[in-house]
């Protein structure tokens, strides 16, 4: 079995002793208590999202842009913003013969439908209201209390990130065919992480697991592998501001501050059959050093390959999370 990584300098990386074994490191199901991970997702599923979802990356809908379609729970949405970057969002079936309003153009503001040309400001008009939109900067949400069926809140409960100026986002969106409970259930089981993701993760330990309401947060060492031998040693936290959303803070090491911020919305609706979730992931990346300066001015550059990490990631999460699913529907799953 390897040995611990070794820490050299200032550099952030470590070399890590001894041959990677994937075989040769300690199983991590008996600390997987299935109780555990239930128990995790209970409490994160019953708190308050104020029917808000998390629809895909901010930069994606542009000033004066084309318009952006999106399908939450089974509710056909459309996106776009004015000149001036003003974020609308609505119906996305025109209100006068239901044309697909995604394939519109935005003209000074207005969107105008492809088959008629009629248009629309934003406000209501022949019984086409706009659904609450909102923009954090990252990632832009709509509110549909249809959907949601919860008490509405003014805006979507967003988990604190790095400063702005001194990071670089980058935001990933997968689908997968699960529910969104399978999505949340994934992140709230860290311990797969080196065994289903060795490419990427080496030396995983949960140092602690929640243990009820108040402290409800894994605490997880974990090394991110750049080579065969070196690694970059961090601590990270994971909990779960709300009941589609899984936070991952960098709490020690290189890129403290960091987070992922992973979002789970339905595409289909409830009584769906055969459910699809996309995964929206947001991953905003901070460090200290002097270098990142350097790396902030390449951020354009850097989220393809940003994305591109998380989707190796997520072609094995969604795996995990799609099987579970495909066994809670036949009666099947153990945990």
């Amino acid at each position: 079995m390897s040995g611990p990584p070794h820490r050299s300098g200032r550099t952030p990386l470590s070399r890590r002793r001894g041959r990677p074994d994937w075989a040769g490191q300690a199983p991590t199901w008996q600390q997987a208590r299935p109780a555990l991970v239930a128990g995790a997702l209970r409490r994160a599923t019953a708190r308050p999202s104020g029917n808000w979802f998390a629809v895909g990356a901010s930069r994606d809908v542009r000033a004066g842009g084309p318009p952006r379609g999106r399908t939450v729970g089974g509710v056909e949405v459309v996106l776009w913003r004015t000149d001036e970057g003003e974020l609308h969002a609505g119906p996305g079936a025109c209100p006068h013969l239901g044309a697909p309003l995604r394939e519109g153009r935005v003209v000074c503001g207005t969107l105008v439908c492809r088959w008629h040309g009629l248009g629309l400001d934003g406000g209501s008009f022949a019984g086409w209201d706009p659904y609450p939109a909102y923009d954090d900067g990252v990632l832009v949400w709509v509110r549909l209390d249809a959907v949601g069926g919860e008490e509405p809140l003014r805006r979507p409960v967003v988990p604190e990130r790095p400063v702005p100026g001194g990071a670089v986002d980058a935001v990933y969106v997968g689908v997968g065919r699960c529910e969104p409970q399978d999505v949340v259930a994934n992140r709230l089981d860290p311990w797969h992480g080196s065994w289903l993701h060795p490419y990427a993760f080496v030396d995983l330990t949960v140092l602690r697991a929640p243990r009820g309401e108040q402290d409800d947060a894994f605490l997880v060492e974990v090394s991110f592998r750049v080579s065969k031998r070196l690694v970059v040693p961090v601590r990270a936290e994971f909990t779960a501001p709300g009941p589609r959303t899984v936070l991952m803070r960098i709490t020690g090491g290189e890129g403290a501050g960091s987070v992922v911020e992973t979002h789970a919305t339905p595409l289909t609706a409830p009584a769906d059959g055969r459910p699809r979730t996309a995964v929206v992931e947001a991953v905003v990346a901070a460090s200290d050093r002097r270098g990142f300066a350097v790396a902030r001015a390449l951020g354009p550059a850097l989220r393809p390959l940003m994305r591109r990490t998380a989707g190796r990631l997520w072609r094995d999460d969604l795996a995990y999370a799609e099987r579970r699913w495909a066994l809670r529907s036949t009666g099947r799953f153990p945990g």
